[in-house]
């Protein structure tokens, strides 16, 4: 049997509507995402790296995996890939996967994995303010109201930090520098949606993961920072291994599949679940404090993320 016909009666077999239904690729999506702070927090106190040092790291390990993915989805195209095409897949990966990975990665070496975890969830709600003020998109009273109860959140998140480091400067520094990585994660999120249905969600997810990682690793070469790759323990390389596979590749492969069955902004509110598990296991794995502000900064950001949702 050919590697054609094999792909052929695969394509034939009864489809299990768990595993093509966008609302669990969006789950399993938050899921292993929601380990990714982790695993940074846990390189960065094995060992002093520096940001973009362990984004290479990451990326590097990455690579092979997207180049395969390209590899295995080259003739599984809804359109043929126009150069206007491939700037926007460019763009995409440039957005996505360094500019937003490179500013979240220098916000955790500032802020606890919870807050970054919070301020990244809100990210729905610049999706809606990117749609209203350059798309032109109407949007409800309703919706305003979950992006002010999205803040209080916040707020009460940065709160539990502050009292829990006690280094308003560094505490701002992060947060500032997560909050990028959210806006520039929220365009990302747009242009997914646009391209997905015209590229194809899996082939997208390849090639604008396998560029991104090229751009991390020219920034790398290009920059010369103090960490060498090659002295690390191996400890961060397990990390950084982690960071690839489990919350890098099948994040981006889950969304995008997420995306192009239920469309960008109701994807969306199906990640409740990641900040929620984020925070425990930097409660479990990392020994973050748990406290009432960090209790009350989730459930309002979640509540209003959820809230937006529905106003969507």
């Amino acid at each position: 049997m050919s590697s054609r016909e094999g792909l052929h009666t695969l394509a034939d077999r009864p489809r299990i509507p768990l595993l093509d239904d966008g609302r669990t690729f969006a789950v399993l999506s938050a899921a292993t995402f929601a380990l990714k702070a982790i695993f940074v927090k846990l390189a960065y106190a094995a060992h002093p790296i520096d940001p973009l040092s362990l984004l290479a790291l990451r990326m590097g390990i990455a690579l092979p995996f997207f180049v395969w993915l390209a590899r295995r989805e080259r003739g599984a195209a809804p359109e043929p890939l126009t150069p206007r095409l491939w700037v926007g897949v460019l763009l995409v990966g440039f957005l996505g996967y360094y500019l937003s990975s490179l500013f979240d990665f220098i916000g955790l070496s500032y802020i606890s994995a919870g807050l970054e975890r919070l301020i990244l969830f809100g990210y729905p709600t610049l999706v809606l303010l990117i749609g209203a003020l350059w798309l032109k998109q109407p949007v409800r009273a309703g919706a305003w109201g979950a992006l002010a109860v999205c803040t209080l959140g916040l707020a009460a998140a940065v709160w539990h930090d502050l009292e829990q480091s006690g280094d308003a400067r560094a505490v701002a520094i992060g947060a500032a520098w997560v909050f990028a990585s959210s806006v520039t994660y929220a365009l990302y999120y747009l242009g997914v949606g646009k391209l997905a249905p015209r590229v194809g969600s899996t082939r997208l997810a390849a090639y604008g993961g396998g560029a991104s990682c090229v751009m991390v690793l020219a920034h790398y070469a290009a920059a010369a920072p103090p960490t060498q790759l090659g002295e690390l323990p191996a400890s961060v390389w397990v990390y950084a291994a982690a960071m690839a596979t489990i919350s890098t590749v099948l994040p981006i492969v889950l969304l995008s599949a997420a995306i192009q069955r239920l469309g960008a902004g109701r994807a969306a509110t199906f990640s409740t679940l990641g900040p929620v598990l984020t925070i425990a296991f930097a409660w479990v794995i990392l020994g973050e404090p748990f406290t009432w502000q960090q209790a009350l900064g989730l459930l309002l950001v979640v509540g209003g993320v959820t809230w937006l949702g529905k106003e969507r």
